[in-house]
C-alpha cells in the first residue's frame, strides 16, 4: 500500500489519510519549504468533490470537517512558514538548490514589490510555489507580524474555502462526475498554474524589453 502511495497525487493522500491529509498536505505547502511541489490546489478541489452527497465513490468525506481541515492547514502552516523565515532568514533559500524554489523566491519578492504586503500576501495563495515561499520570505524581510497575520487570514480562508466549495458545488450539481475525477483534477492543476505560466512569461518579455547594460 505505502509503494502505491503518490505524494503529487491528490486522489492519493485522500484514500490514505482522509481529512488528515488535507490538514497536513496545506501545512506543509504553505509552511515548509519542501512542500512546494504537493498538490494543493488539486487536493482542495477533490476534497470538496468527495464530500458532496452526490459523489458514490467509495471514499466519501465530510464537507465540515473537510473546511475545519483545510482553513487550520492553511493558516498554521502560512504563520509556521512566517516564523521559519523570521528566525532563520535568507539562509534558508542559500542552502536550497531547487530552480523552482528561487524562482519562486524572486516572484514572491516582486509581489511585495509591486503590490504591498496586504495585495501579496492574499494573491500569493492562488500561485503554486509562490504561496510556499512567500511567508518565510515575508518573515526573513521583516514584515510586521500583526499585518502578516492579518493578510494570511484573509487569503488562507479566501483559498481554502472557495476552492473546496467549489469541488463541492460541482459535485452537488453534476450526477456521476466521480466518474471524471482525474481530467477534471489535470484541468484544476492546469488553471492553477496560469498565473504562475503568466508571471513567468511577464517577467521574460520584460527583461527582453530592458536595454543592455
Amino acid at each position: 500500500m505505502l509503494l502505491a502511495f503518490n505524494p503529487l497525487s491528490a486522489t492519493s493522500w485522500l484514500s490514505s489519510l482522509g481529512t488528515l491529509g488535507v490538514f497536513l498536505v496545506l501545512f506543509a505547502e504553505t509552511g515548509l519549504l519542501i512542500g512546494f511541489f504537493l498538490p494543493g490546489d488539486s487536493l482542495l478541489f477533490t476534497a470538496g468533490l468527495l464530500a458532496s452527497t452526490s459523489v458514490t465513490a467509495p471514499l466519501h468525506l465530510s464537507l465540515p470537517w473537510v473546511l475545519v481541515a483545510a482553513v487550520a492547514g492553511a493558516l498554521l502552516g502560512a504563520q509556521t512558514g512566517f516564523v521559519i523565515g523570521r528566525r532563520a532568514g535568507p539562509a534558508l533559500m542559500s542552502r536550497s538548490r531547487s530552480r523552482r524554489l528561487h524562482e519562486g523566491a524572486a516572484q514572491a519578492e516582486g509581489y511585495l514589490a509591486r503590490y504591498g504586503h496586504g495585495k501579496a500576501i492574499v494573491l500569493a495563495r492562488f500561485v503554486p510555489i509562490v504561496r510556499t515561499v512567500l511567508n518565510p520570505l515575508a518573515g526573513a524581510l521583516g514584515v510586521p507580524t500583526r499585518t502578516f497575520t492579518l493578510w494570511q487570514v484573509v487569503g488562507g480562508l479566501l483559498w481554502s474555502v472557495l476552492l473546496t466549495v467549489a469541488g463541492y458545488v460541482l459535485g452537488a450539481s453534476i450526477p456521476g462526475v466521480d466518474q471524471y475525477l482525474l481530467p477534471v483534477i489535470a484541468v484544476i492543476v492546469v488553471v492553477s498554474l496560469l498565473p504562475l505560466a503568466i508571471e513567468i512569461v511577464r517577467n521574460r518579455r520584460r527583461a527582453s524589453e530592458e536595454p543592455p547594460r
